[in-house]
This record gives C-alpha cells, structure tokens and sequence, in this order.
C-alpha cells in the first residue's frame, strides 16, 4: 500500500512542479508549488524522515513561500492579459490538487500499518540530530546563512525599485 500512495504523491509532485512552471500568474505558480512541497513532505514521511517532512512543510512551505509572494508583491508582477475564464475553471486543478493530496494523507494515516509498529532503531532524535549539524558541518550551515543573506539583499535592491528597472520606466515616461 506504501508503494502505490508513493507513486500517487511522485505523480501528483511531478503534475503540480509541470502546472508551476507552465502558469503565467505568478501567484498560480506559488500555489502549486506549495502543492508540490507538500506532497514532497509527504513522501519524505513516508519514507521514514518524519523531521525532514516537518521541516519541508514549516520552511519550505510556510516561510519560503511567504518570501516568495512578498517578493511578487514587491517587483508587481502580473501577467500580461487577466484569464476570463470561470471560477471553478481557474482554481480547479489547485483544488483538485490539494483534495487528492488531502486524500492521500487521510489514506496514509488510516491503513499505514507502520503506526501500530514500535519506531525503528534508526530514529534519530531531533536533539542529536541538531547536535550533530551544528557540531559537524557548521561551514556548511554558514554557507546557507550567508546565501540566505544575499539573496535578501537581492530582494531588497529589486524591491526598493532602483537600477534599470527605475530608468526603463522613466524612458516608457517620455
């Protein structure tokens, strides 16, 4: 049963990454994604990294995408021409998406028959597992800080409306 919700959630993750890449409303775009690390921290789950999924979900999910739609806001992204197309016809797919997701996991969490098992001997506690993160790779975590970093710079410099893109809306002035 774990091999067919894996492959329902490779699917769905792989569906929702093409529905990303193809929408042309950027806020579309967010939605799937967020539809796409979802279902990623579910097969992370099912493959027994209860954390990582955790962690999918609270970073990627929660705080990545809240940056990325501060970030649309900011540079006002839109696209070219509005969709006049009904409602349930523009949000179906995102709807259809998170119900199976939804579905999924109901489906997973009530005939998984790993829940009535005692945890493994592989479990890794989360303690030592920030333990030995932070005692054994802390260049690799600065390497990630200082990225994260930059790339706040970036979004500040973009968002503050400065550089060409401040002169090519003066020169569309004249």
């Amino acid at each position: 049963m774990a091999t067919v919700v894996f492959y329902i959630l490779a699917i769905l993750a792989l569906l929702g990454t093409y529905l990303c890449v193809t929408r042309s409303n950027p806020v579309h775009a967010i939605l799937y994604l967020v539809n796409v690390l979802f279902a990623v921290a579910l097969m992370y789950y099912l493959l027994g990294a209860p954390l990582v999924a955790a962690w999918e979900v609270i970073v990627y999910a929660g705080a990545v995408m809240v940056l990325f739609v501060f970030i649309i806001m900011m540079l006002e992204l839109t696209p070219d021409q509005e969709m006049s197309r009904v409602g349930w016809l523009r949000w179906g797919p995102t709807v259809l998406l998170a119900m199976v997701l939804f579905c999924t996991l109901v489906l997973f969490v009530a005939v998984d028959p790993e829940t009535s098992r005692v945890i493994v001997d592989t479990y890794v506690a989360p303690k030592a597992f920030g333990y030995a993160l932070f005692a054994k790779y802390p260049l690799a975590v600065q390497v990630i800080s200082f990225h994260l970093f930059i790339a706040a710079i970036g979004a500040y410099y973009l968002g503050r409306g400065g550089g060409s893109r401040k002169r090519s809306r003066e020169e569309g002035d004249e």
